[in-house]
This record gives structure tokens, C-alpha cells and sequence, in this order.
């Protein structure tokens, strides 16, 4: 008997992603599972009951019956504390699962014997590069934020030769040069601006010039493990800061997408710097969730400071919710293919992949960095 691969409607406000769309069905298919969906689970991404029924996916009127059948249960974000207790034992979950946070729900996943897989803990090597959804939304997250940095900034992107003379290109920072502020670059340089981008981490160089922007060196390296910066020191975020702060003072746009997994963001403009900066200059914040890498950053708000408009947004890939369900989708049936084969679930645990990206499995917290947090509240 085929297990039942089950998908839920995401429930977190403003969130319109869903864990499976359409176009993916016939890949799945091939697995040989059953699929199940939430009744209008894919509405938010603009996907009718009836485009899932077309491909042989079953209709789940009833949430808390999903969440029983589901043998395999694929979302994008957590499910609560109450509706991880609702699932049979054994269970297998895959989703972001915010590691370094929910410590309720972790442990209901343990005293539920549920095997959870986050998505946050997709290890970065080359044959997991399908499946790293982190990568995959993070893109889309830095094409909008370049987008709204456009619509909010009071001038053009590009130069315009016009009869009332010749107007120059904006300038541009782009703070971060992951996959998130690579993205934010390349669309701000598609807008006509001018763009330096920077990053603690110097191979990104080549990167950036590679977009047509110019790389900012501060003489600050941050290389970390697992394609991630390490955390600077005192001293060393004093040092970026000040050459930093001289382009960004020039910039009329800045976009920042520095972050460190689990942890709060780097504080890398401080509001001296902001006053420094000309009226009608646009900050477009990507770390605001995590504190934010502008002093004076809200989450979920627009703040002006100084005449500078510093916005703070929230869960930028629910945005753009049609392709980036679809790149999740593909995400999560890259993982399974790992998975699952002709329809039975076996876990090989000497894939690194399944290995490293698995939370908690027969009751226990198999990430390290977070059983050891687990076990340090519990002194």
C-alpha cells in the first residue's frame, strides 16, 4: 500500500505559499505515493482545488483527518504545537522547522516519535543543490526587495536622456552577497542602477563584478563553515562599518541581506550612518524578522529617519507565491527522491543529505546544535 504524501493549507498570516503545486503532480507521480491536500491549500498561490483533483491528488475536507492519514506531512511553515500532536506516531514531516526556535514543538516531535526533516538543515554540497530550499526562496526574496527598493525610491533606476536634460542612474548598495542579495544586485543592475555589493566573505567578489557591480572591500573577512559567514568580532564589524558607511552615505538605495542562521542579524547600518544619508535615500531591510541590519529597522513597518525611508519587510517569497510554491515543490520532491522509492519509505542514514537535514527522528533530536540546546535549558 502506497503511503499518503499529505499537504496542509498554510495557516501563519500573510503566508500564500504552498508545499505542492500543480505542475509538479507527474513528478510525483512517479514516486508511486498517494497525495492528499488541504481543501484550498494552493488558493494563496492562486491554484483551484479542482487543478489538484485533475492530476489524482484527493481533496481532504477536514484538517485534523489530514494530519492523521499523513504518512508523510510536506508544508512550508511548522505546524503548531496542538496539530503536531495530531500526527500518528512514526510520522514523517518535512518542512522549515526553525531549528534554533519552538522548543515545544521539537520535543511534541520527539513524544510523537516523528521523523522531521527541516529544510533549514539541507547541507550545502553540490549533489543537495536541488533540494536547498533556503537557496531557492532566498532568491526571490532579493528580486523583490530590489523591487520594492525601486518602487519606494523617488528616483529612477536607470539614466534617461530626456529634452530636460540627462538623468543619472541611481547608485545602489547591496549589503550581502548570498543567493539573496546576488539576486537583489542582478535586479537592481536590470533596473539601469549603479551597484556596488558587498560581502564579509571575499570570494564573493568575483561574484558581484560578475553582475556588472562593484565590489566593496572593507579588509574584513568573515569565512565561515557550510557556505555561511562566521560572526564578527567587535572590532572587525567596527572596521566594516566605517568603510561601509562611506558608500552607503552616497547610496540612494540600499538593500541589506546579511544574516546569520539562528541568530539575530548583524547590525551593520547604526543610525548615525542613516542621518548621514541624503532625504529620499530607500533602505530595504531583509533581515528585518531577525532584528535587522539597520538600527532603526521595524519589522513589518515602514520607519523614515531623518528623511531616510528604512523599510522592514516581512516573508518577501510569500510575495511571489506562484514560483516560489513551484520551486519548493521541486525542493521537496528532489528530497523525497531520496526517499521513497516505488511507493515504501527507507531512510538511508549514510546519505549525508538525509543525515544532516534530519531534526528528529524515534523520539530523539538528532541536529546537534540543537539538542544541545535542548539538553543546556533543561540545566
Amino acid at each position: 500500500m502506497a503511503i499518503k504524501v499529505a499537504v496542509p493549507k498554510e495557516t501563519r498570516p500573510g503566508e500564500r505559499r504552498v508545499a505542492l503545486v500543480p505542475g509538479v503532480l507527474k513528478q510525483f507521480g512517479k514516486l508511486g505515493v498517494e497525495l492528499l491536500l488541504e481543501t484550498g491549500a494552493g488558493e494563496g498561490a492562486g491554484f483551484d482545488d479542482a487543478d489538484y483533483e485533475a492530476g489524482g491528488v484527493r481533496i481532504v475536507q477536514s484538517r485534523d483527518e489530514l494530519l492523521k492519514e499523513a504518512d508523510v506531512l510536506l508544508s512550508v511553515q511548522p505546524l503548531s504545537v496542538k496539530e503536531t500532536g495530531q500526527l500518528k506516531e512514526g510520522a514523517v514531516v518535512i518542512s522549515f522547522l526553525t531549528p534554533h526556535e519552538g522548543d515545544e514543538r521539537i520535543q511534541t516531535l520527539c513524544k510523537r516519535k516523528v521523523t522531521s526533516f527541516a529544510m533549514e538543515l539541507v547541507p550545502r554540497i553540490t549533489r543537495a543543490q536541488s533540494i536547498d530550499a533556503l537557496s531557492s526562496q532566498a532568491a526571490a526574496a532579493g528580486y523583490k526587495a530590489a523591487l520594492i527598493a525601486a518602487e519606494r525610491s523617488p528616483r529612477f533606476f536607470p539614466m534617461l536622456t530626456t529634452a530636460a536634460g540627462t538623468i543619472r542612474p541611481a547608485k545602489a548598495v547591496v549589503v550581502g552577497a548570498g543567493v539573496a542579495g546576488l539576486q537583489a544586485i542582478a535586479t537592481c543592475r536590470r533596473l539601469g542602477a549603479q551597484v556596488e555589493g558587498y560581502d564579509v566573505r571575499p570570494e564573493t567578489k568575483e561574484q558581484v563584478e560578475s553582475l556588472g557591480a562593484k565590489f566593496i572591500d572593507t579588509g574584513v573577512s568573515a569565512v565561515g563553515e557550510g557556505g555561511y559567514a562566521r560572526e564578527l568580532t567587535a572590532e572587525e564589524q567596527q572596521q566594516q562599518a566605517e568603510v561601509l558607511a562611506n558608500h552607503i552615505a552616497n547610496a540612494h538605495v540600499v538593500v541589506t541581506t546579511a544574516a546569520i542562521p539562528g541568530r539575530p542579524a548583524p547590525k551593520i547600518i547604526d543610525k548615525a550612518t542613516v542621518e548621514r544619508m541624503g532625504g529620499g535615500t530607500v533602505i530595504v531591510d531583509m533581515a528585518a524578522e531577525t532584528g535587522g541590519n539597520c538600527e532603526v529597522t521595524k519589522a513589518g513597518k515602514d520607519v523614515t529617519h531623518n528623511g531616510v525611508l528604512v523599510v522592514g519587510p516581512k516573508n518577501l517569497p510569500a510575495s511571489v507565491a506562484v514560483h516560489t510554491s513551484e520551486m519548493y515543490s521541486k525542493n521537496l520532491y528532489n528530497l523525497l527522491t531520496l526517499m521513497v522509492e516505488e511507493g515504501d519509505l527507507t531512510l538511508n542514514w549514510d546519505d549525508q543529505v538525509i543525515a544532516d537535514t534530519c531534526l528528529t527522528h524515534d523520539g530523539q533530536v538528532r541536529h546537534g546544535a540543537t539538542r544541545e540546546r535542548l539538553e543546556g535549558g533543561k540545566s
